[in-house]
């Protein structure tokens, strides 16, 4: 059986080379070891998947070279993407910075992927597991599958990384990645949750389900957003964000009151509420049982006139820089990307093609490129995918 395109992956980045490739007349063959394609799609923004983000930039990005996603993302934007989307009369909305749902579901968005294969005559072969893969002699791509043996011009790897492995998320694609001859960076969890253990833990484990708004800081990233207390540690979109940024070791902290000049304001409570306890002032901006947790382990509670004018800036300084002890993450099981990656010095960032091995392609999470939470990562799959699409 023989192809000028074989896709190992029917994700968003395989997919979205597929159909790009096929819309060129190449005959594109798709092959995904999971019994349907999307499934991280489909799991993706509670179900509706949050499809891409209105404010895409190579900022946005994590990677040993910040520079390689530049040229595919500027080639492939959230509007081109939001024109498919609206040609296929999905509707959506904007959740907040950015961030762009389906109204329904994310099933809509495989089935529009779906559809564009389709019409671009990609054939799509699920249940599909690669044995072997090796130089077919007269050039191209000789596999070994469960369908039989395959033969391509170009070998296109969208193999996703290790994040939710109860998804089939395997390292599958760093290991062809090695047998060309491609170094792989060392990987990692990002997007995950933080562990906390002995008594930092003790302080939070029983305020699970508490959410309150922070700014998390690890080195000069900072994210302003919820975070959420669970029973293993701390969860919510600015644990998520900064968590790719931190390591075990590094400071993390968080700022408890992002939106107040803390002082100030202690201070003008302190004139207006004298007879006010400290935790009952707290209460008014925390939920309540975070604010009796702060009076109980670190702040002694007291009316707020008897604090010394010495005592409510100290208070006001721990609120603004709160350390966080973390003792490591929940790991790939819950970890909505994977860190680190196939080495993008051995890639070129306008096609997506190795610089040493012609016609063998890397896109979206296989590579050592990382997206922030929002809709970030799937803009990445869709540029990628059709930058490798467009030349493969």
């Amino acid at each position: 059986m023989e192809h000028d395109v074989v896709i190992i992956g029917g994700g968003a980045a395989g997919l979205m080379c597929a159909l790009t490739a096929g819309r060129r007349g190449r005959r594109v063959r798709v092959l995904e070891h999971a019994n349907r394609c999307g499934k991280k799609i489909l799991m993706s923004g509670g179900g509706r998947c949050n499809f891409t983000n209105t404010g895409t930039t190579p900022a946005n990005f994590l990677s040993a070279n910040p520079h390689f996603c530049k040229s595919a993302l500027a080639r492939y934007r959230p509007e081109h993407f939001i024109a498919m989307v609206d040609a296929h009369g999905i509707a959506w909305h904007e959740k907040e910075l950015g961030q762009l749902f389906c109204d329904d579901s994310s099933k809509q968005i495989v089935a529009m992927l779906l559809a564009e294969c389709a019409d671009a005559g990609v054939l799509i072969d699920t249940s599909c597991s690669v044995e072997t893969i090796g130089a077919a002699p007269g050039g191209g791509f000789a596999l070994r599958s469960s369908l039989g043996a395959l033969k391509a011009e170009s070998l296109v790897v969208a193999t996703g990384g290790l994040s939710i492995p109860k998804m089939g998320a395997t390292g599958f694609g760093y290991d062809i990645a090695r047998q060309f001859g491609h170094a792989v960076l060392p990987t990692r969890a990002g997007l995950v949750p933080l562990t906390l253990s002995g008594k930092h833990l003790e302080h939070y484990a029983d305020l699970a389900g508490v959410s309150v708004h922070v700014s998390a800081r690890c080195g000069k990233a900072r994210f302003d957003n919820a975070m959420l207390v669970t029973h293993r540690g701390l969860s919510g979109p600015a644990i998520l964000q900064v968590s790719s940024y931190w390591e075990p070791g590094r400071e993390l902290l968080l700022d408890l009151l992002p939106e107040h000049d803390i002082e100030a304001w202690l201070l003008e409570r302190q004139r207006e509420q004298p007879a006010a306890e400290l935790r009952t002032v707290l209460a008014d901006v925390f939920p309540k049982r975070f604010a009796q947790r702060l009076c109980e382990t670190w702040f002694t509670s007291k009316p707020m006139r008897q604090y010394s004018h010495g005592e409510l800036p100290a208070i006001a300084r721990q609120l603004a820089h709160w350390p966080i002890i973390a003792s490591g993450t929940e790991g790939y099981r819950t970890a909505e990307v994977t860190l680190g990656g196939v080495d993008t010095d051995g890639v070129s960032s306008s096609r997506m093609e190795s610089n040493t091995v012609p016609g063998l392609f890397f896109i979206g999470e296989v590579l050592d490129v990382t997206g922030w939470l929002g809709g970030y990562n799937f803009q990445w799959a869709w540029a990628s995918g059709h930058a490798a699409g467009s030349v493969a």
